[in-house]
């Protein structure tokens, strides 16, 4: 089975860079295991996100919740220049309670866009925040990792109140396919359902095989494979919450625990029982 590459790498609470490049490769669709945002300042750059294509303008700050399925389409004549944070999402759970909610940005993002845009002049320069956390995040002064971890929980206090204030703009609209965004939403609402191809094309009254064509073409991968990932990601997501793994199996369409742990440690490098020890002793 061919899965979508999982791509970068987080150990710590957060990471911040900045790159200016041009890659030398097309950038297939990936997804993470952390939140990423990105403030993208210059290129020409049309950023795809689970169906749907941005074309950045310089000050966009693009979010990108884990486990979405992404890729930049970069204009090789511009350099590609952007600050990007990596994000734990279990570090920002941490600081999750009834009222305040630092995963605002993520959640609101998959609710209307996933990109905004970033006016100067406005009463939070989150510029300047994002670039002050950057250059204390490549510092080593005294406490300066207790220091940059203040630096990006202010930032995020600061990103989710201008979204909060409706600070940010939502400029520009994305592009994508209609049917295929409605074919994406269906999965992600019935993803524990049973799905067949069969079924989603008279559910959306397509040609089975235009349909097939079309989702590739859109997602970088067959209707088949996307399900099949998208199941083992939420169910990585959901061996966190201590539910049983035989019921995980199941709910994932798998017939049997063996094909199961085996498509799990194929996707994740580890067995269903193995993440399960890994998360209870990163939690004790």
């Amino acid at each position: 089975m061919q899965e979508y590459e999982k791509k970068g790498y987080l150990i710590d609470a957060f990471k911040i860079f900045r790159l200016k490049d041009i890659p030398p490769h097309k950038i297939p669709f990936h997804y993470h295991a952390f939140d990423k945002i990105i403030l993208f300042l210059n290129g020409k750059v049309d950023y795809i996100i689970e169906g749907k294509s941005y074309a950045l303008i310089p000050r966009d700050i693009v979010f990108v919740s884990h486990n979405d399925i992404h890729r930049p389409v970069i204009d090789a004549a511009f350099p590609y220049e952007r600050i990007v944070i990596y994000i734990s999402p279990v570090f920002l759970q941490k600081y999750q309670d009834h009222t305040d909610n630092l995963s605002y940005c993520f959640d609101l993002a998959k609710k209307q866009s996933s990109v905004m845009h970033l006016n100067p002049g406005k009463s939070h320069d989150l510029l300047y925040h994002m670039e002050k956390l950057e250059n204390i995040s490549q510092d080593t002064g005294f406490a300066n990792g207790l220091y940059a971890r203040i630096l990006f929980l202010e930032f995020m206090i600061l990103l989710n109140r201008s979204l909060l204030g409706h600070e940010l703009d939502e400029i520009h609209s994305a592009t994508y396919d209609k049917r295929i965004l409605q074919i994406l939403q269906y999965i992600k609402t019935h993803l524990f359902e049973k799905l067949t191809i069969d079924d989603l094309a008279q559910r959306f009254y397509l040609s089975k095989y235009y349909m097939m064509r079309k989702f590739k073409i859109d997602t970088g991968y067959s209707i088949h494979q996307y399900i099949t990932n998208k199941r083992l990601l939420l169910a990585r997501d959901c061996i966190r919450n201590d539910i049983p793994l035989t019921k995980l199996c199941f709910d994932c369409g798998f017939k049997d625990y063996s094909t199961f742990s085996r498509a799990f440690k194929n996707m994740f490098q580890q067995t269903p029982t193995e993440y399960k020890q890994s998360v209870m002793i990163s939690s004790a």
